[in-house]
């Protein structure tokens, strides 16, 4: 009997686990609900079209800036979210969930794209070259295919020359 596979990068919260795979039928999704708890956090539900991003993208960085976080800047916060919402909008699905939450002092943004579409591993490679992404992930589950990646919100440390 084969082991499981180990998730690379770090290990996500319970809250964001999911069930083994197999543990339903491939294609069909049932009525699973992502949950993040003990933490601020803000969701939406957005059409799968076109426009998706660009509303993504502007109630995220309302949402981070109204927490008082000013990193990662708008230019890193944006790519990010237009990659992790481009990713769901290309599952074909009527829509998409956006979560936005606190995730120890770092910002999380998922994206479902509630379909039973298998993950993209080509936009993690994208996602980890934004400045800014700590980790970054995709898989699927019983609400559909998500992607997240976990964003640093403190800058960086400055390097002192060596006397």
């Amino acid at each position: 009997m084969e082991e499981p596979m180990e998730a690379k990068g770090p290990k996500l919260p319970p809250s964001l686990q999911l069930p083994p795979p197999g543990a339903g039928k491939v294609g069909t999704l049932t009525r699973g609900r992502m949950a993040i708890r003990n933490r601020r956090v803000a969701n939406w539900s957005l059409t799968g079209d076109r426009w998706a991003a660009q509303k993504a993208v502007s109630r995220v960085l309302e949402t981070a800036r109204s927490w008082g976080y000013t990193r990662p800047d708008d230019v890193a916060m944006e790519q990010t979210v237009r990659l992790l919402v481009g990713a769901a909008v290309a599952d074909e699905g009527k829509r998409i969930s956006l979560h936005v939450a606190d995730q120890e002092e770092m910002l999380l943004v998922v994206v479902l794209s509630h379909t039973a579409a298998e993950p993209d591993e080509d936009v993690l490679v994208r996602l980890a070259a934004v400045p800014g992404v700590s980790s970054c992930g995709t898989d699927a589950g019983p609400d559909g295919r998500r992607v997240w990646a976990l964003l640093e919100t403190t800058p960086p440390r400055r390097r002192t020359p060596a006397a």
